[in-house]
C-alpha cells in the first residue's frame, strides 16, 4: 500500500507480520530522512501504529500554531530546548509539572487559545483546591513562563499570557530546629553508630543531605581543615528520550545553584574524625580484599561503593531512635546548624555563603526569628544608657486667692476654675481645696501654677499658696 509523498508506506512482510514505515526527521550524520518502521500482527493494528508515529513525527518535526495543543508544546520545549541544558532533577521536576498537573487542566487546550484567565484561573484551583503550596505553583509557573516565552519567540503567540497572572505570595517556610539539650542527645547518639562521624559533620557544616553522600575525598584537604562541595548524589526518575521512564537511578551532578558550591572550614575535632574515618575505610578495604571497590567516595558501605540516599536515611533514623528526641528530617540538622552560628554570633555573611544560599536576605529572611532571643539582649544592654537615679514624686503649688467678705472667705484656687469655695475656716478651706484637687489630678497631667506675679488682686484680697 503506496500512500502520498513523505506520508508512509504499509506493506506485508514475507513472514507474515506487517510493517509500516514513515520519513522521520533529517539523520544529520547523513543529511537524509530517517526511515522509520513500525510492526504488527495485523494490517489495522499497523495501521494504527503508523498514525501514532506520525502524529509523534509531526510534532517533532514542525509546530503548527493553528492546531497545536498546549501540553504537546510544553513536551516539544522540554525536550528540545531544555533538556539538554538542565540538570535532570530539573528535567524530572518540569516534566512532572507538564504530565501531571498541565496535562489534566488543559487536557484539549490549543497553544494559541490559552490566555493569562485561563492560567490565573488555573492556579487558583490548584492553590485552593487541591492545596498545592505557594512553592510548587510558582515552579509550575516557572515552568510554563519560559515554555511559553520560546514561543513567543518563535511567533507561535504574539504574547505571553503568563506575564499577566498574580500569583501568590510564597509563605516563609516552616523549619524544623533541634534544641541544644537534643542536639547534645543526637551527638553523643551518633557515636554508638558506623555512620555517626556524618551526623556530626552535617551538624558542623549545614550540608544537605546529596552533598554529604556525594562528597569525594579529593574535595577535603585535611591539611588545611577546607571541604570543598563540588556534586551531589542522588536517586532521580530515569529518562531517556521520550521523557521519564518507570525506573530510578543514581545521578551525580553538580550542586542545585552556583551559590551551593563553596568551600566550609571544618572544625579542628571534626578534620580529627575525618581522619578517623579514613583509617576506618583502610580496614574495610583489607578485610574486603578484590572484593573492595575504591571509588575514592568519602560515604562509604564496607565494600566501598556509595550509600543511597533512602539506605542513609534508615541509618540516620536509627540514630534519632537511639537519641530518643523524636522524629526530625535530615534537613532539620541543616536548619540547626544555621541556627546555633547566627544565635553565637557568625556574621550573617559568612553563614550565608556557608549555607550556600543565593544572598544575604534570604538566610535572615528564613532564620531571622532565631535572632528575636538576642535582639532582646542587646536590647537589655542599652537598660544602663537610662539607669537614672529614682526621683521623688514631684510635687506643685498652686496660687489660690482668698477674698474676705462679711461671711468669712472665698477660696478660689487660679488654675482650677471650678474649684472655689466659701468657708468661715480658711484651714478647713484649704484642706478641702488640696482633697479636690488631687482628685482631679488621677490620671492626668497636673497644670503648670500661674506665677503670683502675673496674679492681680482687688483691695483686701491675699494669695495662699497650696502644696498638691
Amino acid at each position: 500500500m503506496r500512500r502520498a509523498k513523505n506520508e508512509g508506506s504499509i506493506r506485508q512482510r514475507s513472514d507474515g507480520r506487517w510493517e509500516a514505515r514513515a520519513t522521520g526527521s533529517i539523520d544529520y550524520r547523513t543529511g537524509k530522512p530517517k526511515r522509520i518502521s513500525v510492526y504488527g500482527k495485523t494490517k489495522s493494528e499497523v495501521i494504527g501504529k503508523l498514525r501514532e508515529l506520525e502524529y509523534d513525527i509531526h510534532n517533532r518535526k514542525a509546530i503548527d500554531p493553528t492546531s497545536t495543543k498546549l501540553v504537546d508544546w510544553l513536551t516539544y520545549w522540554l525536550e528540545t530546548y531544555k533538556k539538554n541544558n538542565i540538570k535532570q532533577s530539573t528535567y524530572v521536576s518540569y516534566r512532572g509539572y507538564i504530565d501531571r498537573h498541565v496535562a489534566a487542566g488543559f487536557p484539549v487546550m490549543k497553544l494559541k487559545d490559552l490566555t493569562s484567565r485561563d492560567l490565573q484561573e488555573f492556579y487558583n484551583y490548584k492553590l485552593t483546591v487541591e492545596n498545592l503550596s505557594a512553592k510548587t505553583i510558582l515552579n509550575i509557573h516557572r515552568c510554563l513562563h519560559e515554555a511559553l516565552k520560546q514561543a513567543v519567540l518563535e511567533h507561535y503567540l504574539t504574547f505571553n499570557p503568563s506575564d499577566a497572572v498574580v500569583l501568590p505570595k510564597r509563605e516563609k517556610p516552616e523549619i524544623e530546629i533541634l534544641t541544644r539539650e537534643e542536639q547534645a542527645k543526637l551527638i553523643q547518639a551518633s557515636y554508638q553508630f558506623r555512620y555517626g562521624i556524618f551526623i556530626r559533620l552535617t551538624l558542623t557544616t549545614g550540608m544537605r543531605l546529596g552533598e554529604v553522600l556525594g562528597l569525594k575525598w579529593e574535595n577535603i584537604d585535611l591539611r588545611s581543615g577546607i571541604l570543598n562541595i563540588r556534586q551531589t548524589l542522588n536517586r532521580l526518575e530515569k529518562i531517556d528520550y521520550n521523557g521519564i521512564g518507570s525506573k530510578t537511578e543514581i545521578v551525580f551532578q553538580v550542586p542545585k545553584t552556583k551559590n551551593s558550591i563553596r568551600s566550609i572550614p571544618l572544625l579542628p575535632f571534626m578534620i580529627r574524625e575525618l581522619q578517623d574515618w579514613k583509617n576506618t575505610q583502610i580496614a574495610d578495604k583489607l578485610q574486603a580484599g578484590t572484593a573492595y571497590q575504591d571509588m575514592g567516595m568519602v560515604v562509604t558501605n564496607p565494600l566501598g561503593g556509595y550509600i543511597e540516599p533512602r539506605t542513609f536515611k534508615d541509618y540516620y533514623n536509627k540514630i534519632l531512635q537511639t537519641a530518643n528526641i523524636g522524629h526530625y528530617t535530615f534537613h532539620a540538622l541543616r536548619h540547626t546548624f544555621c541556627t546555633r552560628a547566627l544565635e553565637n554570633d557568625m556574621d550573617a555573611k559568612t553563614v550565608s555563603t556557608i549555607m550556600g544560599h543565593y544572598s544575604v536576605a534570604f538566610t535572615l529572611d528564613v532564620y531571622g526569628h532565631v535572632l528575636d532571643s538576642h535582639k532582646r539582649e542587646e536590647m537589655m544592654k542599652m537598660e544602663g544608657l537610662f539607669d537614672l537615679p529614682t526621683m521623688p514624686p514631684q510635687q506643685q503649688s498652686y496660687p489660690v486667692i482668698v477674698t474676705p467678705n462679711a461671711n468669712g472667705f472665698i477660696l478660689n484656687v487660679v488654675d482650677f476654675d471650678d474649684l472655689s469655695f466659701e468657708v468661715d475656716n480658711i484651714q478647713f478651706g484649704l484642706v478641702c481645696i488640696q482633697d479636690a484637687i488631687t482628685e482631679k489630678l488621677i490620671g492626668y497631667c497636673p497644670p503648670v501654677p500661674t506665677p503670683c506675679s502675673d496674679l492681680v488682686l482687688s483691695a483686701g484680697e491675699f494669695v495662699i499658696m497650696i502644696m498638691v
